[in-house]
């Protein structure tokens, strides 16, 4: 039968897709094999999602409804349409994140931990709260009134404040006789500087129980010392969140870096696109609450509970309770490492030239694996230069301390710093400043691209002449999310990837036209195009009638002409099995259609983030790793890089990973035909990824001595067994 791949309806929304995405993020709240405190950390996690999607993507949408932008997106939906769905979605989401709040509560006393309003304190916590919030609250806190003399202030994005309505307690000449009432209106700011959760001193008499009161309900307790000669009416809390996205004219911009420093003046003052306020506010409060915003009813969100339960991340590291907490992982010394080291390889750049090295964060060590290449380099007397590729770094970086030293030791380094790498361009800008003080050469990013292509490049003069060492991997130079994001890194003396990595940074860095490429694959150069050979490649096998399988694991699939590629080679007969973190348009298993597309999300402990792309290749088979999603913008707009892992002891690490993810019954979410997803735990058999890689690494340090064949699982060829 004749079928349109590119109809609408064979489509998902992307705003939608990610609600469904954060939806499974908060189940893990509720999922009986986390202990009680990661459950608590995931309904914090899905917060923080929702704030920066309203941040960025709802801004995104309503500037698109105010612009009178009428386009129709992938799943055939306006500006205006979208955001009435991801409304009624959103409000949805959030009144489930609060019954599972209420619920993780009740269980939490259970272990002796209390959360109480100020009301409920015994007299002796009552009498030490009077003390703390005169010594420690109120000499901090500003009331701000609200009248013709004093207007509405400018409150900061998700900053938490109390908006209260208030009546002269005594008659003055001023009052309105003939209406008898004087209603004035302030302003509380909940200060920011102040810890939001309080615990409050034991009873001898119960040493096991623990009580805890949030800032702001001590403020609205005590509230009426800070108008005196007022009664007040009411106090509630509410929440602002705005536009964060920064508009950047690059064309026109002579400076990028300082272009970027003037829009992040701006994006705590962007307009208002959510309002997040305590349940029970009368009609009179929230249109107080309103009254300086354009937001209309589906704007609103009325919250029954604490707001922003992004407070609850430095809760869930109380002392004491590491039993309602995850046992503790620590990054092992890399496997490909420990093997080199028992044939007396002890200087990465020897291993290296002895064989390809792969690492598996954050079950191996990325301070003993990447930092370790880089500031080995940066005192190694034969090392020429350092060029690298920084899309996010932590504010304490060893990486940028190593490139620092590198330079100062002489070495040419030369660093292109991603500036635009949202919600880190003022830490990017500050450590590329560090970089260029210490005498790196420094290129802050390329006009109208994003690079996120992770890639560092060391020219070493060695007996033989200068070699190249290449390392390139999935995730950030990141040491903080090296710990937390699940990603791949392989590192190289290959001869055809250090010229490549070299023609690579030549690109980055001036006029040169881009290269023929040996083994790089580059956005937005030639990755579409190689992707879609390698899919119609497949094609071609399933219709000579022989077996035809792919397998792509990445955080996000939205590219439409990926996706109809996708339906064609699913209607071939091609079997195509995905591992998609987050955002997916694409529908699977709908007859004659995408009967043999499957998809999986797996979300657990750690944040998947590697991208792996395996094709059988009529059994020649061939693996990919690289930077970027199937998006458009990953394709068109960014600087992404790809590379063929070639060694076959790295290969057949990647295809364990994959067929233990696509085993997976523990953690594992499954897709229907109508966009919605499915988890099932399975009670028994239990194969659970992430806990296994975990278990994997401990062992493999345990037990370094024993060689990579011993300690393998045997390997069972995935294409055509199920």
């Amino acid at each position: 039968m004749d079928v349109d791949v590119n109809d609408h309806k064979y489509y998902l929304n992307r705003e939608l897709s990610w609600l469904q995405f954060n939806r499974r993020v908060l189940q893990e709240a509720v999922d009986p094999n986390n202990p009680l405190l990661e459950k608590l950390k995931f309904l914090a996690i899905t917060s923080s999602n929702l704030d920066e999607f309203f941040m960025i993507r709802v801004a995104g949408l309503k500037h698109q409804k105010e612009n009178g932008v009428k386009r129709r997106d992938i799943a055939n939906m306006t500006a205006e349409e979208q955001l009435e769905a991801v409304s009624e979605g959103s409000q949805r989401l959030v009144a489930c994140q609060y019954r599972y709040l209420k619920m993780i509560l009740k269980e939490l006393e259970t272990e002796g931990l209390y959360f109480i309003n100020p009301d409920e304190a015994t007299p002796r916590q009552e009498k030490w709260l009077d003390d703390y919030f005169e010594r420690q609250i109120f000499p901090v806190v500003t009331p701000m009134a609200v009248d013709s003399s004093h207007p509405f202030p400018f409150l900061a994005s998700k900053s938490l404040n109390i908006a209260l309505l208030l009546e002269r307690n005594e008659r003055n000449l001023d009052v309105d006789e003939e209406n008898d009432i004087d209603i004035k209106t302030a302003i509380v700011p909940v200060p920011s500087v102040l810890p939001r959760i309080i615990r409050l001193p034991d009873n001898p008499e119960n040493p096991s129980r623990h009580d805890f009161v949030f800032l702001e309900q001590v403020l609205c307790h005590f509230a009426a010392r800070l108008f005196i000669g007022y009664d007040l009416l009411e106090a509630r809390l509410f929440r602002i969140t705005r536009d964060a996205d920064l508009n950047l004219d690059e064309e026109d911009a002579q400076d990028l870096v300082v272009e970027v420093e003037k829009q992040l003046k701006k994006r705590q003052r962007g307009e208002a696109v959510r309002l997040e306020f305590q349940v029970g506010a009368s009609r009179f409060m929230r249109r107080f609450m309103t009254s300086e915003m354009n937001l209309g009813a589906e704007d609103m969100y009325e919250i029954d509970g604490p707001l922003d339960m992004t407070c609850f991340f430095s809760f869930c590291g109380i002392k004491g309770y590491d039993r309602l907490r995850y046992p503790e992982a620590h990054p092992h010394h890399p496997w490909s490492m420990l093997q080199m080291e028992k044939n007396n390889k002890t200087n990465i750049f020897d291993m290296i030239r002895e064989k390809d090295l792969l690492v598996h964060l954050p079950y191996e060590s990325f301070d003993d694996s990447v930092v370790n290449f880089v500031a080995s380099a940066a005192i190694d007397p034969n090392v020429l230069a350092i060029k690298q590729t920084l899309y996010r770094v932590s504010s304490s970086s060893p990486i940028i301390q190593a490139l620092e030293k590198a330079a100062q030791n002489g070495k040419q380094v030369t660093v292109l710093m991603e500036v635009k790498a949202r919600f880190d361009e003022a830490n990017n800008i500050l450590m590329a400043r560090r970089l260029e003080k210490a005498g790196a050469h420094v290129i802050y990013g390329l006009v109208g691209l994003k690079t996120h292509s992770k890639c560092t490049l060391i020219i070493r003069r060695e007996k033989d002449g200068i070699r190249r060492y290449v390392h390139v991997a999935t995730g950030n130079y990141n040491a903080s999310t090296a710990k937390l994001y699940t990603d791949l890194g392989i590192f190289t003396c290959n001869d055809r990837f250090g010229m490549d990595a070299s023609a690579f940074f030549n690109l980055l860095s001036g006029y040169s036209d881009p290269p023929i490429w040996d083994s790089f694959i580059v956005a937005p150069i030639n990755m579409r195009q190689r992707c879609v050979e390698l899919i119609d490649r497949e094609i071609e096998f399933a219709k000579r009638g022989e077996p035809a399988h792919m397998i792509a694991k990445m955080n996000s699939l939205l590219d439409k002409g990926i996706i109809a590629k996708l339906y064609e080679a699913s209607m071939a007969g091609v079997k195509i099995e995905l591992i998609v973190r987050g955002i997916c348009v694409i529908k699977p298993g709908i007859p004659g259609i995408s009967e043999n597309i499957t998809i999986r999300s797996l979300v657990g402990r750690f944040l998947e983030h590697s991208r792996v792309f395996w094709f059988l290749n009529g059994g020649r088979e061939e693996i990919y790793m690289g930077s970027a999603d199937w998006m458009p913008r990953n394709l068109n707009d960014r600087v992404e890089l790809m590379i063929p892992v070639k060694d076959p002891d790295l290969c057949k690490r990647l295809k364990d990973m994959v067929e233990r993810e696509l085993s997976d019954n523990q953690k594992a979410h499954i897709m229907q035909p109508d966009g919605t997803w499915i988890k099932t735990i399975a009670p028994a058999d239990k194969v659970g990824a992430q806990d296994s890689f975990q278990k994997l690494a401990e062992k493999r340090d345990e037990e370094s001595e024993m060689t990579l064949a011993q300690k393998m699982e045997p390997y069972v060829p995935v294409f055509g067994k199920r």
